[in-house]
């Protein structure tokens, strides 16, 4: 027998004893798949401020046969967010074998070492466990760990980013002090998310006025091409600023823990591995991706110093002016009520109100201030300055026009605007004291009606008044009560204009009372089943109390900030994880609510109340300490 002839037969016996091994293969029963109930997370050493992933994970035959998931005890966690379920599924000669896995995100609440118990399902009738997992919890940041799963799967965070990125723009980069600029954060993706979002870090915005606009509760996505390559599309915040420092200012990035899904890839070469790495028979494997977006970069200009009008306080945007007075005909000592109206677009709140000048003759009171604000696409909307005067001489007056002046990028020049003139007849008032007299100032009317009294003749009335003691209680009374009245008033006066004086104490002293306030709006707001509204609410109210009570400026004010400083306080850092916690859940559900309505809701309106108390408690004791 030839040599060739010898290759040829052992080179066909091969290929048969192959093609026999894939078919034995293919034609085995779903039933002598095992199954098997495992746990993992994708680190063991965690920090105490940090969150990490674990995951329970069947594999079988049949993922239909799996039921009642009941999860181990998280005794030492919080539960971020969980379970989040995923599956992934083979078909094999007619059977169906796959995975089914519930993941939870945990973060510690104190340092130490703990043991997560086991989880259990049941498949077909017979219980299933897990073994138990420790967990090592240090203080700090300890060396992260590869995502779980990255080392089989042939990924690398370099071919995620490349595929899975957030991108940060704003609609203008350079601009005047004051200007609106809107920062958008966009979600670009290529491959499937396994769960929801989690939020790692907010970004700052140093040296600028935020105000947060408002999006639909669940990210919708859409197609888009970017760089020659197709992405789904989600927004996932935007935001109105208005710079209020010159020069180069940064807008800090936003991070995110986003688990991603990745085909996993068997290793070998040879023709059996090379059949199952086709894309049918690929499983899928959940890594947990810390995706950043870019640095926003904003160079403000000062707005020009030339034809300045006199009336200009700093308004920057585009307004209208209107007003309306209520009558133009009235008695002296009649009240009259003067609405103003500013409307447009830019930082409404920022409005100061317009000087006005009234006639002699008349008192103008402090007046009554409304707003209403427009979050949708830019920031927008209206104040209202409703001013009592009461006019105190009769005659025609003339009460002149104001004046309001802003700054208009669009037309790059100062704008001033004016509201008409009224010409007010206001007659004689009626009775006689108080009578007003044409020609005089309010400070030169006198009571003449009472000047003069007649002399009384008659002494009917008249009777001799006993003797009394000058010196009784009487006398007392009237000569301390005044003086213990006065200190009073005296103290309350001192204590007031301390805090005027002192805006720090006086946001101090009212960052309490102005977290109640919220949280009741949030409370209605929770009570009508409006998602958005409440955790938008809610997540001012707790930056606001941050912002008062720790004395930082509003366009400073970040959760790190924050957190440092509550540290520098020596507070609890169980209470500081607590509330690190509750901020980064409700700034999450901002834009990507739980879908659970008004339990999630209920939850978290009962979790931030407890801390703002404690918080209270702590940092009241830390201030008389």
């Amino acid at each position: 027998m030839s040599l060739e002839r010898l290759n040829a037969e052992t080179r066909f016996g091969l290929v048969r004893k192959m093609r026999l091994l894939l078919t034995l293969t293919l034609m085995m029963p779903a039933s002598l798949f095992s199954q098997t109930f495992t746990a993992s997370v994708n680190n063991t050493t965690v920090g105490l401020n940090e969150q990490f992933q674990i995951s329970f994970t069947f594999s079988g035959p049949n993922v239909n046969g799996a039921s009642d998931f009941n999860q181990p005890n998280f005794n030492g966690f919080t539960v971020v967010s969980g379970p989040n379920q995923s599956s992934s599924m083979q078909f094999i000669n007619g059977s169906v074998s796959g995975s089914m896995t519930y993941t939870y995100y945990l973060q510690p609440k104190s340092i130490g070492r703990f043991t997560i118990g086991s989880a259990t399902i049941d498949y077909n009738g017979r219980p299933m466990s897990t073994d138990p997992l420790t967990i090592t919890v240090v203080k700090g940041t300890p060396k992260k760990a590869a995502p779980a799963g990255q080392g089989n799967t042939g990924v690398t965070t370099q071919d995620i980013s490349d595929n899975l990125f957030i991108l940060a723009t704003a609609d203008k980069s350079d601009i005047y002090l004051g200007q609106q600029v809107i920062v958008t954060y966009k979600l670009y993706t290529r491959l499937p998310i396994a769960s929801q979002l989690q939020v790692s870090k907010l970004p700052s915005y140093e040296g600028l006025w935020a105000e947060e606009i408002n999006l639909p509760g669940l990210i919708t996505f859409t197609t888009e091409v970017y760089k020659g390559k197709e992405y789904r599309v989600g927004v996932l915040k935007r935001v109105a600023l208005f710079p209020s420092q010159l020069g180069e200012l940064s807008v800090t990035p936003m991070v995110l823990d986003i688990p991603v899904q990745v085909r996993q890839k068997r290793s070998g070469g040879d023709v059996f591995n090379q059949f199952f790495n086709d894309p049918f028979f690929n499983s899928y494997q959940t890594i947990d991706y810390k995706a950043t977006s870019n640095t926003i970069k904003l160079h403000v200009r000062p707005l020009p110093a030339k034809n300045v009008p006199k009336s200009f306080a700093g308004a920057v945007g585009d307004y209208t002016l209107t007003s309306q007075l209520d009558t133009t005909g009235a008695q002296a000592n009649e009240p009259m009520t003067w609405k103003i109206k500013l409307s447009g677009e830019g930082n409404i709140q920022l409005l100061d109100m317009p000087t006005i000048n009234l006639p002699q003759g008349f008192d103008q009171y402090q007046p009554k201030t409304s707003q209403q604000i427009n979050r949708d696409g830019t920031i927008s909307g209206s104040k209202t300055f409703d001013y009592l005067v009461v006019p105190r001489v009769s005659g025609k007056k003339v009460i002149p026009p104001i004046e309001f002046s802003y700054f208009s990028p669009a037309r790059n020049s100062y704008v001033t605007l004016s509201t008409p003139s009224y010409t007010v007849d206001i007659r004689p008032g009626t009775g006689g004291t108080g009578t007003e007299t044409a020609g005089y100032s309010k400070e030169g009317i006198k009571v003449l009606g009472e000047d003069i009294r007649y002399i009384m003749t008659s002494t009917n009335d008249l009777h001799r008044m006993g003797t009394s003691d000058v010196f009784g209680a009487g006398f007392w009374t009237a000569t301390f009560l005044p003086l213990i009245a006065l200190t009073g008033l005296v103290s309350y006066k001192r204590r007031h204009d301390k805090l005027a004086g002192n805006i720090q104490l006086l946001r101090y002293r009212q960052a309490e009372k102005i977290a109640r306030s919220r949280f009741k709006n949030a409370k209605v707001l929770m009570e009508a089943g409006n998602e958005t509204g409440f955790y938008a609410e809610t997540s001012q109210a707790l930056f606001g109390y941050l912002e008062d009570k720790l004395h930082i400026p509003k366009s400073e004010i970040s959760l790190d900030r924050a957190v440092e400083d509550l540290r520098a306080r020596d507070v609890d850092p169980g209470l500081i994880a607590s509330l690190k916690d509750s901020i980064e859940k409700c700034e999450f559900a901002r834009f990507a609510p739980p879908g659970n309505g008004t339990s999630a809701m209920s939850g978290m309106y009962n979790e931030l109340s407890r801390v703002i108390i404690e918080l209270e408690r702590s940092l009241s004791v830390k201030k008389h300490a």
